[in-house]
């Protein structure tokens, strides 16, 4: 999934060549955080195979807390024997699920990316609160309808942004502050994963940008890796559309796929603050993703799927690994006690003017044959991109495009393409 450059003024499972996101393992193993009693809340889940796998364990983990009790599940393709309480009714579709359950305070949407906006435009025309995966959505047009509807209809709605609960964040912003590492001169996304060929193989929407003319935008930097994008534009403090100035893209594939999966996304917030995401799902292995800030006197990295922060500076090196918050949890606490969203609609409207230039962008650039090549056999092959680990580390260094850098499966001329922000 790429396309050149570019520049603008899903839900998924995970590959098992992946490291284990830290909220997988934490989700068995951490208490429930306090909370007020009363009843248990009225959850239905949309979306049951894929990523709601890990949504079915977290609400089995909340329900034997009596926290929730999981009253409906929604799929086209009925949940694997025992996976679901035998009291949860089981339908084949969200409009199936609201027509026989009433009184639901939360519907948590899990399913493909294409059908977000009509699946979460649905669950709010009811009296529940929304969970809605990343990405929220596959256009900022159908982001602009989604809130509208939200603020319309008085409910609450938390995107799937994991890696937004990590305490880490906390403590990068108290960093920041007390001036560790200096004046912010600028934040770094890297992200080098595998996928294979099956992993594109899987669904009929993977990799795709659109089918039947309906949005998709399933690429590296809006699905596999978007958290790495959200995570760095958090840090940045740019949730909103207003908060950039500009934005460049340049995307690439070597996959025989529509999206990309080699880019260089580069913003530039409102404040002037740079912000470079270089990421690639055909690396030589899988690594856990990172944000960098770089400072004038030392450099923060914050390996979000470990929660794990690393500072440098002339003082020493330090090392610390936090603690997260769940969503879930924290939009029951939302409702309860008027606790702030962690991961609120709104504050996705950074992240929806980046998905909306690479929407928008000319096709992923195609890398030649000459510059990567496929290791394994039939369907776990995965193409691999000569060098691809210095090009992404150069390129978040010096917040650079793949064109700029002279790379030579980037081509001889820059593939900008520049979404005006208004």
């Amino acid at each position: 999934m790429g396309t050149p450059a570019g520049t603008v003024a899903g839900t998924q499972p995970r590959n098992p060549h992946d490291p284990v996101p830290a909220t997988d393992a934490q989700a068995a193993a951490e208490p429930v955080a306090e909370h007020p009693g009363g009843p248990a809340a009225r959850v239905a889940l949309v979306g049951v195979h894929g990523f709601g796998t890990h949504h079915l364990q977290n609400l089995e983990r909340l329900q034997a807390a009596g926290v929730v009790r999981l009253v409906a599940v929604a799929d086209p393709n009925p949940p694997a024997p025992g996976s679901v309480p035998a009291t949860t009714a089981v339908f084949p579709g969200l409009a199936e699920l609201l027509a026989d359950t009433s009184g639901l305070d939360l519907i948590i949407v899990a399913t493909p990316i294409q059908t977000h906006a009509p699946l979460g435009l649905a669950a709010l025309a009811t009296a529940a609160d929304l969970y809605l995966e990343k990405p929220p959505v596959a256009s900022l047009a159908d982001f602009s309808r989604l809130c509208d509807a939200a603020a319309g209809n008085g409910r609450s709605v938390q995107i799937g942004f994991q890696s937004l609960g990590s305490h880490a964040l906390e403590a990068i912003e108290q960093l920041l502050a007390d001036g560790t590492i200096g004046t912010l001169q600028g934040i770094s996304a890297t992200g080098r994963w595998v996928r294979d060929r099956a992993y594109y193989k899987r669904s009929r929407w993977a990799g795709k940008r659109t089918i039947r003319g309906v949005d998709v935008v399933d690429g590296v930097a809006t699905n596999p890796l978007a958290h790495a994008v959200a995570t760095a534009l958090r840090i940045a403090g740019a949730r909103t559309t207003a908060d950039i100035a500009s934005l460049e893209t340049e995307l690439y594939r070597a996959n025989q796929i529509e999206s990309d999966d080699t880019s260089v996304i580069r913003i530039r917030t409102s404040a002037g603050l740079p912000i470079t995401c270089a990421l690639t799902l055909c690396a030589t292995e899988s690594v856990e993703p990172y944000v960098t800030l770089q400072g004038s006197a030392g450099t923060a990295v914050f390996h979000y799927t470990e929660d794990r922060l690393t500072v440098e500076t002339a003082a020493g090196r330090s090392e610390e690994v936090f603690g997260r918050d769940d969503l879930t949890e924290n939009l029951l606490a939302h409702r309860n006690t008027g606790a702030p969203l962690i991961s609120p609609l709104l504050d996705s409207g950074a992240f929806m003017l980046v998905l909306e230039a690479i929407r928008t962008a000319p096709l992923p650039a195609p890398i030649d044959e000459a510059h990567f090549r496929w290791e394994g056999e039939g369907d776990a092959a995965h193409a691999v991109v000569t060098g691809i680990e210095d090009a992404l580390a150069r390129a978040a260094g010096q917040h650079a495009t793949f064109s700029e850098l002279g790379l030579p499966w980037a081509g001889t001329a820059p593939h900008a393409f520049t979404l005006q922000v208004t």
